[in-house]
């Protein structure tokens, strides 16, 4: 989608005569129906200095402008555009415009990042040059038009308001790279400007350049196909079996019906913790777009989308296979059938509304079926940890039904978590109150399950595993307030437990926690670890589960403030006290079954409640004097050798 296009005379009118923010305002009230015409006057200053980029003797007036072009699928805007041909070759400069008067260079992050001033205050952000070479990139990879005409994309950046500066750290060579591929032009340097675009547009855009950028096929690019191809072949972590393999070739079969007998279908597939839904997923997702389909990853949750991309990136830098992954929030606006097929993982944590303040789109589960022609579904209803979460088979098939689309199901039942087994899950189901199952004493496995009595005994443990093979993480229950302000340093620790002399920092945001080696010296939250697995996982258990007279329970006032997934418990208590009880309790068992299902091989808990810990170690020495050996049964006092 463009807001604006005309050839460069009608621009250069439209600004002399001052009407370009009228007609921007006018066609985003037409196009996205929200905006304000103080948004839009902040491009004026912006565009008047284009406009005298522009007016340039050799720069013809019938090559094309468009300002405000939208990426198809993706939420990136490129500012502005410049068409035409150099004598041999169609060309399209793309303009990242930016209005920063001063930069400095951020050497603690990716060599892509500096810090300015946006929104009044110093922030980390992409370099412009990055920026705009990354989108120049996004264009080429999804949009089969340019590919195939081609339309050559030359990207550059200009900071009409920057003061050029001795050692100017935008220039810096830690961004040497990015600057070569898309050069950077400042404040006094407009003919530098002018001299880049009269390379490639010498001529106008006689063969519909901008129509075709806005108009051509979304399909990702043979090289990216054959990329993410490359990366899952000969990757243990994502080899399918059993009833994987069996629902992964029915979703292909399916999928492939519907679409090209032009029916729209969901498929729902059913699957606890570690019944491969995310390999099998993410399996799908390559396989399909290396059948030419269009198709996403979607979750709601970060977390999984950042891992599994940087695991299928390889040593790739560009940011498409960043784009094949996104978030369940990002629908509202899109077209019907706009994808060929949406693979939606983690589906019960799909919200009703989206955007910052849940005011945006009608309900995620519709809109994530009306975008594509075929949906997938993985969903485990008992992982949904907020109360926002409205994900369910129930809710899934009641909109299927009502847009008339085909529903298919499947079920994920072998264990490749927790040890292969079900029996883990059942046993933990029962001992949280979740629900009663025939293993009350009986993991049914070789299971690595340890009570310790010391949050620091736990930390050496984990710490240890960890050393294997980068595969053992901390997770604890949200008790404690994530300090504002200081999320990226490790020596600030929001989790103190004093009468142990222990603390540690929840996990930062500027790494990917569950791959980072240095982030096992943090403690991970549930949104951090929720659909992705690990070998070891170290679990501390608040304040908001305990063991009094005989039961487990819950506590929801022991959650930390900050804490937003029972945001709006309090009202709903004094509205709803039984029913939002009842649903507070859920959320928060849900959460501890969530954490304590993290680990393939192991689990070991430490709980603030004396109480609880007790009833678990009994828990435990039931489960192994029912059985034979006692492999597994460590308490705090036979595993000194951690300490």
């Amino acid at each position: 989608m463009i807001i604006y296009e005309a050839n460069i005379s009608e621009f250069l009118e439209d600004v002399a005569n001052e009407v370009i923010v009228d007609r921007l305002y006018n066609v985003y009230q037409e196009k996205i129906g929200r905006t304000s015409k103080s948004e839009i006057r902040s491009w004026d200053h912006s565009l008047q200095r284009m406009s005298n980029v522009l007016r340039d003797r050799e720069i013809p007036k019938d090559a094309k402008t468009a300002i405000e072009f939208k990426i198809p699928n993706t939420g990136k805007r490129v500012d502005f555009i410049i068409a035409g041909n150099d004598g041999l070759e169609d060309h399209a400069v793309i303009v990242e415009l930016k209005q920063w008067e001063t930069v400095e260079k951020n050497d603690r992050l990716d060599a892509v990042v500096v810090e300015t001033y946006l929104g009044g205050s110093k922030r980390p952000t992409t370099h412009p040059s990055y920026q705009a070479w990354s989108y120049s990139c996004l264009i080429e990879d999804f949009n089969e038009e340019v590919r195939n005409v081609p339309i050559h994309l030359q990207p550059c950046a200009y900071l009409h308001n920057y003061f050029i500066q001795e050692n100017d750290p935008l220039l810096d060579e830690h961004y040497a790279e990015y600057i070569e591929k898309s050069p950077v032009f400042r404040k006094g340097e407009m003919e530098q400007l002018r001299q880049f675009i009269k390379k490639y547009i010498k001529y106008g855009d006689k063969n519909d350049i901008i129509a075709k950028i806005e108009n051509g096929r979304i399909k990702p690019s043979k090289s990216l196909q054959d990329s993410i191809a490359a990366m899952l072949q000969g990757n243990p972590e994502f080899v399918m079996i059993d009833d994987q393999k069996v629902v992964y070739e029915q979703i292909l079969d399916y999928s492939a019906s519907c679409i090209a007998e032009n029916k729209k279908g969901v498929f729902i597939v059913i699957g606890g913790p570690g019944t491969g839904k995310s390999v099998l997923a993410i399996n799908l997702l390559v396989q399909l777009i290396q059948d030419d389909y269009f198709a996403m990853y979607v979750t709601k949750n970060s977390a999984p989308r950042d891992v599994y991309a940087t695991k299928l990136k390889g040593t790739m830098k560009k940011k498409s296979i960043d784009n094949l992954f996104k978030g369940s929030g990002s629908f509202h606006a899109t077209d019907k059938n706009e994808f060929d097929v949406l693979i939606v993982d983690e589906a019960h944590r799909l919200n009703e509304k989206s955007g910052l303040f849940s005011n945006l789109g009608e309900n995620q589960v519709k809109e994530l079926m009306n975008s594509a022609k075929f949906s997938v579904f993985f969903i485990d209803e008992a992982q949904r940890v907020t109360l926002k979460d409205i994900g369910s088979v129930e809710l899934i098939k009641r909109f299927a039904d009502e847009l008339g689309l085909q529903v298919y199901e499947g079920e994920l039942a072998s264990q490749f978590r927790c040890d292969g087994s079900d029996g883990y899950i059942a046993w933990l189901d029962d001992v949280l109150g979740i629900r009663e199952t025939a293993n009350n004493n009986d993991l049914g496995m070789d299971y690595d399950i340890q009570i310790v009595d010391s949050p620091n005994l736990l930390r050496n443990m984990i710490k240890e595993k960890n050393k294997v093979n980068n595969k053992a993480r901390i997770v604890a229950g949200y008790c404690w307030d994530w300090i504002s302000g200081e999320k990226n340093n490790r020596d600030v620790h929001d989790i103190v437990i004093e009468e142990y002399d222990f603390s540690i920092s929840w996990n930062l945001g500027n790494d990917i926690w569950a791959i980072a080696e240095a982030s096992v010296d943090e403690a991970g939250c549930i949104h951090t670890c929720q659909g992705l697995e690990f070998d070891y996982v170290g679990v501390i258990i608040g304040d908001d589960l305990r063991y009094e007279d005989g039961i487990v329970i819950t506590d929801y006032t022991k959650r930390a403030k900050t804490d937003q997934s029972v945001k709006g418990i309090k009202k709903w208590m004094k509205e709803e006290p039984e029913k939002a009880a009842v649903a507070v309790d859920a959320i928060i068992r849900n959460t501890y079954r969530t954490l304590m299902s993290r680990g393939q091989k192991g689990c070991f808990l430490y709980c603030t409640d004396e109480k609880l810990a007790e009833y678990l170690k009994q828990r435990l020495v039931k489960v192994y004097d029912e059985r034979s050996e006692m492999k597994n049964l460590l308490v705090a006092e036979k595993v000194e050798e951690y300490k």
